[in-house]
């Protein structure tokens, strides 16, 4: 029930032409607002709907069609269909930080209880997962669709997560982490696809808004570690036994089922379809048609599009072809880089998907170089300044996701200000981020030192929740799983970086954090030269 499914034909009264088609009046397009006016064709204001990629960077017909789509979004509105969407959507973005959060939180207990040679291993098991998952689901989604990957990612998370409760050895959780971050590493590129593609270009702005999800998966996991990881694991520097270190093992079994309760009501009680532009992007007009109906009469609407709207976009008729031998064709043919090549079609556009690309690998870098080890890094900090005890260890880091939930709010506002939009809020609060970790190296105090990590972690939610937006909405529908997936894999081949540097780079000292801070700085500075801004335009 949950499968992404397609919609079925629309009712004769929605199929039935409209005899003084509405027409549209620009004077709001900067807001993606349409206003409905006298005379005046569809076709005609789609090609007025500003795109968040400029006309003539991409296939003419494609975003002639992506335009028209657009408009027959805009047209049904925001409603219930994604409204419902945007809940189940959010699962996925909580997923996606709440488990390398866990690898993070459980890093110190499961050092104390196997005692590794090499304990960083653990977060590079996790990164092999998260850069497997990002690989197969972003590519794949572009090829077979956002099917099956929009639910069974969840469900892959939920399965190991609790198998790996049960873990006899280091290297046993090892390879779970590896195997629940394959699902979690799907997520982002499949899930912001999925939204983005349904949303009117007035509310793309709940694409940044979804970051809540975000930061309250961080509070959660902590608030859930505080009392389990605090009262039932083995002190630093002591001899650990299983049966004394066990809160470890009930913390993902709890976060486990929390996945597990997602998966089930994603898949259990909510049936998203598949994107009617990623159908106009196969060939297939007539389902994105029908789809574009379905959305409209679950949103009480009825919309104005048919299928001539979308042939008219492609006068000479050059669509894909629908009989079953030609369907094979392609088939074999999505095993290609035409969704790879289509991003670096024009100087503009390549310039953009390269500098996305390098940004998410610094961020990829930098992110995890501190993050992963943060929980570690505060017990240490903390003994030397004489309070590094377990329970306050979590405590503060409690307190430390709780200043994300704010961060993820602030960035959703401030892409909407004109004068920050995406790319001043996105440049402003990356840099900030690195300037606070070169500052968390002057603390004294564990206060302080607690100060400065509350000012990192909400100038870094601000951060992801607009780079998870921005990054799909400068990508066109068709090549957006890829591009997601371009970008979602430079970030974790760097991820996989960081506990490697940090197995040759001494914890104990302040190297690994000075890295950290200086390639936030650089992603910083390099999103200024980015060449789109998606404030006020729609997706194509």
């Amino acid at each position: 029930m949950g499968e992404v499914k397609d919609a079925p034909s629309p009712t004769p009264s929605q199929r039935k032409a409209v005899d003084s088609p509405p027409a549209y009046d620009d004077s709001n397009l900067e807001s993606g607002v349409l206003a409905a006016t006298e005379g005046g064709t569809f076709r005609e204001a789609a090609d007025a709907v500003v795109g968040a990629i400029p006309k003539g960077t991409i296939d003419p017909v494609y975003e002639a069609k992506a335009r028209v789509l657009n408009h027959a979004i805009q047209e049904i509105g925001m409603g219930w269909y994604q409204w419902q969407l945007f809940i189940v959507v959010g699962f996925g973005w909580a997923n996606d930080n709440l488990w390398p959060i866990v690898t993070s939180l459980i890093f110190t207990p499961i050092k104390n209880e196997f005692s590794p040679s090499r304990p960083p291993l653990l977060s590079l098991a996790q990164n092999i997962g998260l850069l497997a998952g990002a690989m197969f689901w972003g590519f794949g989604c572009d090829v077979f669709g956002r099917k099956w990957a929009f639910n069974l990612t969840l469900g892959i998370t939920a399965v190991f997560g609790l198998i790996s409760a049960g873990s006899p050895s280091f290297a046993a959780i090892g390879i779970f982490a590896a195997l629940w971050s394959f699902g979690v590493g799907g997520n982002l590129p499949v899930d912001s696809a999925v939204f983005l593609e349904f949303l009117p270009g007035s509310h793309q702005y709940l694409l940044t808004i979804l970051s809540i999800y975000w930061a309250i998966a961080q509070v959660v996991a902590t608030l859930v570690a505080w009392p389990l990881l605090g009262s039932h694991t083995c002190e630093e520097k002591t001899v650990c036994h299983r049966s004394d270190n066990m809160g470890w093992r009930y913390f993902v079994i709890v976060m486990g089922s929390i996945s597990m309760v997602e998966f089930f009501v994603r898949f259990g009680f909510f049936t998203v379809f598949e994107s009617p532009k990623y159908h106009m992007g196969k060939g297939n007009d007539e389902e994105a048609i029908r789809i574009v109906h379905e959305v409209a009469r679950r949103n009480g609407k009825v919309s104005s599009l048919t299928l001539a709207d979308l042939q008219a976009c492609d006068p000479t008729g050059s669509g894909a072809q629908t009989d079953a031998a030609a369907a094979l064709k392609r088939k074999l043919e999505k095993f290609n880089l035409t969704h790879v090549r289509a991003l670096f079609a024009t100087p503009k556009l390549a310039l953009s998907t390269s500098l996305i690309i390098l940004i998410w690998a610094l961020i990829g870098l930098g992110y995890p170089l501190y993050n992963a080890f943060l929980p570690y890094l505060q017990a240490i900090r903390g003994a030397e300044f004489g309070d590094g005890s377990t329970y306050l260890t979590y405590r503060n880091a409690l307190i430390v996701a709780v200043l994300g939930v704010p961060g993820a709010l602030i960035g959703g506002a401030l892409v909407e200000v004109r004068g920050f939009g995406r790319k001043g809020t996105l440049s402003a609060s990356t840099v900030l981020t690195g300037v606070f970790l070169y500052a968390s190296t002057t603390a004294v105090t564990s206060n302080a030192l607690l100060g400065w990590n509350c000012a990192f972690n909400f100038f870094s939610n601000i951060m992801f929740a607009v780079l998870y937006s921005y990054t799909p909405e400068v990508f066109p529908t068709k090549d957006r799983g890829t591009g997601n997936a371009l970008s979602a894999t430079a970030n974790r081949i760097f991820g996989i970086m960081a506990p490697i540097v940090a197995m040759f780079a001494n914890l104990e000292t302040s190297a690994p954090v000075y890295t950290s801070g200086a390639l936030f700085i650089a992603a910083g500075l390099l999103v200024i030269v980015l060449p789109f801004e998606s404030q006020g335009k729609s997706s194509l």
